[in-house]
C-alpha cells in the first residue's frame, strides 16, 4: 500500500538543492507533498543540513550527489522524475582569471548536460533558472520602453564590458530554448532579479550580501542605479506556478520592485536608522526597467517590498549577520 502511495506522489529533481533559491524551493515542494531530488555536491556535508530539517524532508526528500559537468551524475539524480528545476548556478564574487572555463563553460555546458538528462529521461517539462541579467545588459534597447520577455542582453556588450555572469546566463538560456525546440522538449525559463530575503542554509550567498553591505556601512558611497529585487520565497513560488500550470511557455521575468539605491536606503533607514547607511550617490546612465506582468498575468503575486525587507533585515540581525568584521 505505501508502495501505491508513492508511486502516486509527484517526483521532481531541483539541481542546486542546498542554495538560496533552490532551498526555498525546495521547502515550498515538500510542503505540497512532492518528492524531491535534490542535488548537491556531498550529500554527507553539513552545508546540507537545513534541507534534512525540513517538514516531511525525512520522507520525501532525496540526495544526489551532482556534478553540473558529470552527465552520468545527472541522470541518476533526474531518473524517475516527470518534472525538473534547473537551480543550480556559479556566481562570481571576484575577477576571474578564466571566465570561458569558471562561470561560461559550466552554465552553458551544465544546462544542455540537464536537458540532456531530462530528455533520456522522458520529463514532462524542465523549468531553467535563468536571471534578469539574460535581459537587462541591452544598450540598444530603447530608454522609453520597459523591458520584456522581448529582450536579450547583448553577448557582444557583455564580452567587451567583461560582465561573464550576464553572458554565461544569457548563453545557456538561449541554448536551453534551442535544445527544446530541436529535441520536442518542454522547457520554460523564469529571470528573476536581485534575489533578498532570509536564508534557509548557513553560508552566505551573493545576491544577500549586496543588502549586508549596504547595512553594515562597508561602503560610503554607491552608484544610485535602479535595482530590480524580489523576494526568494516569490520566487520560488514563481517556479512552481510556471511549472505546474500548463500554459506557461517560454520565458518570465521575475523582478517585481524597481527601485534607486537612494530610495532602498530611505526606506531602510526609516525603520533601522541605526545603521552606518551609504550617504553619497553616484548618479549613473538611465536604464529602461523591467516588467514582470506576463507572470504577473499567469497568476503570480508577490509580497510587498517593505516586508521582504523587514522579513530579510530581522533575520540578518538574529544571525549575527550585520556585526562589524
Amino acid at each position: 500500500m505505501e508502495d501505491m502511495e508513492e508511486k502516486k506522489k509527484k517526483r521532481v529533481c531541483v539541481t542546486g538543492a542546498s542554495g538560496f533559491v533552490g532551498s526555498w524551493l525546495v521547502k515550498l515542494l515538500l510542503s505540497k507533498d512532492y518528492i524531491v531530488h535534490g542535488t548537491v555536491r556531498d550529500p554527507s556535508d553539513e552545508k546540507n543540513d537545513h534541507l534534512k530539517k525540513l517538514d516531511n524532508a525525512s520522507d520525501n526528500l532525496q540526495f544526489f550527489k551532482a556534478d553540473l559537468l558529470d552527465y552520468k551524475s545527472l541522470t541518476a539524480a533526474i531518473a524517475g522524475c516527470e518534472g525538473v528545476f534547473h537551480v543550480a548556478s556559479s556566481v562570481p564574487s571576484s575577477k576571474l582569471p578564466n571566465p570561458e572555463i569558471e562561470i561560461i563553460a559550466p552554465a552553458l555546458n551544465g544546462t544542455l548536460n540537464v536537458l540532456e538528462a531530462c530528455s533520456e529521461g522522458k520529463v514532462k517539462r524542465v523549468i531553467v533558472v535563468s536571471s534578469l541579467a539574460a535581459v537587462g545588459m541591452n544598450p540598444s534597447w530603447s530608454l522609453d520602453k520597459v523591458r520584456n520577455e522581448e529582450c536579450w542582453s547583448d553577448m557582444e556588450y557583455d564580452r567587451r564590458t567583461e560582465n561573464w555572469y550576464s553572458l554565461s546566463k544569457t548563453l545557456a538560456e538561449i541554448n536551453a530554448f534551442d535544445y527544446a525546440a530541436k529535441h520536442k522538449l518542454d522547457v520554460v525559463t523564469v529571470c528573476p532579479s536581485l534575489c533578498i530575503g532570509p536564508l534557509l542554509q548557513a553560508t552566505m550567498n551573493a545576491s544577500s550580501l549586496v543588502l549586508i553591505s549596504l547595512l553594515k556601512g562597508d561602503r560610503l558611497s554607491v552608484e544610485n542605479k535602479v535595482r530590480h529585487l524580489v523576494d526568494v520565497r516569490d520566487v520560488a513560488d514563481a517556479l512552481l506556478m510556471v511549472y505546474e500550470k500548463p500554459e506557461a511557455s517560454g520565458r518570465y521575468i521575475c523582478a517585481p520592485h524597481a527601485i534607486k539605491m537612494s530610495d532602498l536606503i530611505d526606506i531602510l533607514k526609516s525603520m533601522y536608522p541605526q545603521y552606518n547607511y551609504p550617504n553619497n550617490f553616484v548618479e549613473p546612465n538611465n536604464e529602461p526597467r523591467a516588467s514582470s506582468e506576463k507572470l504577473k498575468m499567469l497568476g503570480w503575486e508577490c509580497r510587498p517590498l517593505k516586508e521582504t525587507l523587514i522579513d530579510t533585515v530581522e533575520y540578518y540581525q538574529v544571525a549575527g549577520l550585520l556585526e562589524k568584521d
